[in-house]
């Protein structure tokens, strides 16, 4: 399965030119500009455009990047663009990326959803502790979880982590305390644990060479020692990415 987004630069017609017809491909749909007057014209027209780069007739997943439009006074008309190509065949699922386990709960009965991309990691628990994963999986919604490295973060050392996250080093401290003393990579204790929470459907990872690659696929799903409750964070500074531009 590929994870992709029609924001993304130019990375649908790369991955048009590399042949991605025999692979099951998830993209976000952006933001609706609020001045939009035709909705219908912007969810086909950019879907069928970003069919087209990607040189494939459907698509497995499309998530709204920004799921509060659900809210909005277009909120039905949003979701009947969705519903439609979904009953043509040209979207199998329709879902949201989330940031926010629970932000759901304010139209998920009124809009039924089949997939959900939720944060979680080590640090960030919020998808188990709130219920979400329970809840969504009671309504049969298919959930992948994205940042289990935290942008990185957690697999770097204290002296390759920007100096901006140390405010957090109490964290860094523990969890580099745990590694040691379960003899796991960092790589390792991450994927550990995503793979071991049966009700995950999929973990979204990005690599920039084969070699990332190689390496999170020779992970096993071995059982993992038991996290430190210190590493449990709810600070939203740290676990949103969003928030990171305003650190300094």
């Amino acid at each position: 399965m590929l994870d992709t987004a029609i924001a993304y630069g130019d990375c649908e017609q790369r991955l048009g030119r590399i042949g991605v017809k025999d692979w099951k491909v998830v993209s976000k749909l952006p933001e609706i500009p609020s001045d939009c007057k035709d909705i219908d014209r912007f969810v086909f027209t950019s879907i069928f455009e970003s069919l087209h780069r990607l040189k494939i007739d459907r698509l497995y997943g499309l998530l709204l990047h920004r799921p509060h439009q659900l809210n909005s006074t277009n909120g039905d008309i949003l979701y009947k663009s969705l519903l439609q190509l979904k009953c043509e065949g040209v979207i199998t699922k329709i879902g949201v990326s989330i940031y926010e386990p629970l932000e759901v709960l304010n139209f998920i009965d009124r809009y039924p959803i089949d997939l959900i991309q939720s944060p979680f990691s080590v640090l960030d628990n919020r998808l188990v502790d709130t219920g979400g994963i329970a809840l969504f999986k009671s309504r049969g919604i298919e959930v992948h979880v994205r940042s289990i490295f935290l942008q990185g973060l957690l697999l770097m050392s204290n002296h390759q982590r920007p100096i901006q996250f140390n405010r957090w080093r109490s964290v860094w401290d523990t969890w580099h305390k745990w590694l040691i003393e379960c003899g796991l990579s960092p790589l390792e204790a991450c994927l550990r644990h995503v793979l071991k929470q049966s009700q995950v459907d999929g973990v979204v990872v990005g690599v920039t060479t084969l070699e990332q690659l190689q390496s999170i696929l020779q992970i096993s799903a071995d059982d993992l020692f038991e996290l430190p409750s210190a590493l449990k964070c709810d600070d939203r500074k740290l676990i949103n990415p969003a928030n990171w531009k305003n650190l300094n």
